[in-house]
This record gives C-alpha cells, sequence and structure tokens, in this order.
C-alpha cells in the first residue's frame, strides 16, 4: 500500500494522491510530503525511489534488498536511515526486529516499512489530526517516528521483567528443565534488545549532533531527548541480564542443592543397610560343616533375636545419626 500525505504551503492537509501524481507536490517546495511504502513490491518502490525522488542506487539497494543495523547516511540533500522497533512473544521468550527505512529532505519524508509498524501508523494519524506537527517541517515527522519507536521498547522490556520474576518463582518452587530452557531463552532475547539498542543508541546520537543540511538546528535537542531515552533502555537491558544471569546461577545452585540432598538421603539408606547386609552375608555361607549340631542357633530363640537386630540396627543408626546432624 501506498500512502501519500501532503500539507501544502497554505495549510491544507490531503491524502488522496495517486504515485503519479508525486512530482508535481514535490515542487511545492513551502509544504511537506509524507510518502508511506508499506509492504510494496520492490518493482513498485523501485521506480518511485530513483526516478521520482533521485535517491542513490546504494540507498536505495539498502532499502529495498538488504536488512541493516540502525544507522544513518547523509547523501547531502537527503538522509538515509535505518530505524528498528521490536516485538516480543513471551511465550517463546523471541524478540524480532522490525525494520524502519527513512528518506528525509528538506520539504519530503518517504517510509518503507517492510512488515507494518504500530508507531508509523500512530504518527500518520497524529499529524492528521494536528497539524502542528506538519508545519513543523520533515525533521520534525522523523523525531516522532524515533521517538514512538524508542517509547515501543518499554512494553516490551517490561513484559521480559515480569517473565524474569515468573521465573524466579519457579527456580524456588520447581527448578525443572523447562525453566532451565526459559532462562536462556531470556538471554537470547535480551543479547538481541542490546543489538537492536546499541546502534539505534548511536543513530540518535549522530542526529543529535545537528550536523545534517536537512536538519534544523534548534531539533538537535529533540533528538538527544529520544537518545537520553535509549541510553535508559540499554542500562535497564543490562539490568535485566544481571537478574538472568543471576536467576541462572540460583537454578544452578538450588539443582546442585537438591541432588546433594538426594545423595545424602541415598548415603544414609545405604549405610543403615550394611549392617543388615553384613549379617545376611555372614549367616548364609556355607562353606564349613560344623563338627556338631548348632540346634540352638536354628531355634525358634535365636530367629527371633537375629530379626530384632535386623530391625533395631537401621532405627539405632538413624538415631545416631541424627544426634551427629548428618541428616
Amino acid at each position: 500500500m501506498i500512502r501519500i500525505l501532503h500539507f501544502t504551503s497554505d495549510g491544507k492537509i490531503r491524502t488522496d494522491f495517486m504515485p503519479e501524481m508525486l512530482p508535481e507536490l514535490l515542487q511545492d517546495e513551502g509544504g511537506l510530503l509524507w510518502m508511506d511504502l508499506r509492504e510494496e513490491p520492490k518493482e513498485t518502490c523501485m521506480p518511485i525511489l530513483r526516478d521520482t525522488f533521485g535517491f542513490h542506487p546504494l540507498a536505495i539497494d539498502d532499502a529495498l534488498e538488504e536488512s541493516h543495523v540502525p544507522k544513518v547516511d547523509d547523501w547531502g540533500t537527503y538522509l538515509y536511515l535505518v530505524l528498528h522497533a521490536v516485538s516480543y512473544d513471551a511465550e517463546e521468550n523471541d524478540i524480532d526486529t522490525l525494520e524502519l527505512d527513512i528518506f528525509l529532505g528538506t520539504h519530503y519524508l518517504v517510509t518503507h516499512q517492510k512488515t507494518p509498524l504500530n508507531a508509523v501508523d500512530r504518527v500518520w494519524q497524529i499529524c492528521q489530526r494536528d497539524e502542528r506537527h506538519l508545519r513543523r517541517g520533515p525533521a520534525h515527522l522523523l523525531y516522532k517516528l524515533a521517538d514512538e519507536i524508542a517509547a515501543d521498547y518499554m512494553p516490551v522490556v517490561e513484559d521480559i521483567d515480569v517473565t524474569i520474576d515468573e521465573i524466579e518463582d519457579q527456580v524456588f518452587d520447581n527448578p525443572a528443565p523447562s525453566v532451565l530452557e526459559q532462562i536462556f531463552g531470556l538471554k537470547r532475547a535480551l543479547l538481541t534488545l542490546r543489538r537492536i539498542i546499541a546502534p539505534q543508541r548511536e543513530a540518535l546520537n549522530k542526529l543529535g549532533r545537528g550536523d545534517y543540511a536537512v536538519i534544523p538546528a534548534e531539533y538537535a535537542v529533540f533528538f538527544r531527548d529520544v537518545y537520553d531515552h535509549l541510553v535508559r533502555l540499554y542500562d535497564i537491558s543490562e539490568s535485566l541480564r544481571d537478574l538472568v544471569g543471576g536467576a541462572l546461577d540460583t537454578y544452578l545452585s538450588v539443582a546442585s542443592n537438591r541432588m546433594n540432598q538426594i545423595m545424602k538421603m541415598l548415603t544414609v539408606i545405604t549405610t543403615m543397610f550394611m549392617p543388615l547386609s553384613f549379617l545376611v552375608s555372614f549367616f548364609g555361607m556355607n562353606f564349613f560343616q560344623p563338627a556338631f549340631r548348632l540346634d540352638t542357633w536354628t531355634s525358634p530363640g535365636a530367629f527371633i533375636a537375629l530379626m530384632a537386630v535386623m530391625l533395631l540396627l537401621p532405627v539405632g543408626m538413624y538415631l545416631w545419626m541424627r544426634k551427629r546432624a548428618w541428616m
């Protein structure tokens, strides 16, 4: 879908344009043109970006063919930017990146979405409701897009924080192998989040320096504000990584303690039955024939005495171990 929003020099907002009218709209340098290419095939986007706007083939190729980390490329009369939004699957503990390609000129803004972004839709609706955003120029629209994308990171971070709390409870209640799988899933998700935020933070830092001709110097402070948000998000993601690392250490410690308890119990049971095994083994030997009859050893009294000894030995050893605080 191709959406075109044009704010004329006399203060009117129109969205009922066809792509064939773009050359005429670009002639109105006193107005503002925003074209959004949403899930359009490259065969449709290529002629518009190359012939109508005159963007460099390398910039077009980056936007349509390849996926990049967040970055800013200065082409003199326009900027090419890549920003990343994120989506989080709480069940799979998986973070997916959604790329937004932006071309920023002195009086136009072109956005390209391979996957629809909620942030772009929100800014599009805001501009139609309040023309003040359009009066401030394309640099202001770029700021709004960057700010909305950065704002969408916070719910993801909060969801991951909630998941970590749940895992920490499970570590103590039921440290099953599935909990370990969730922990490693969170580690991968936070690593992906860190890899996204770090270059995006640097891209906003470049915009905040005010070194680009198509961005008015007064807008540097706005981009620095978004940069501050990303710095805070980066610090939070690092804190969450520490929490996940702590949860992993706790899981291994709890699992080790449980294993020690199991081994301790098995050792106690084995130790308690060692005397019984000795008695049974000793009296069960038949290597020698007695020189005289041992009727006393086979009498009911001897049997009862031996059974009493065999019953009392484990009990006595258990009480002795409890007294020594071995269990």
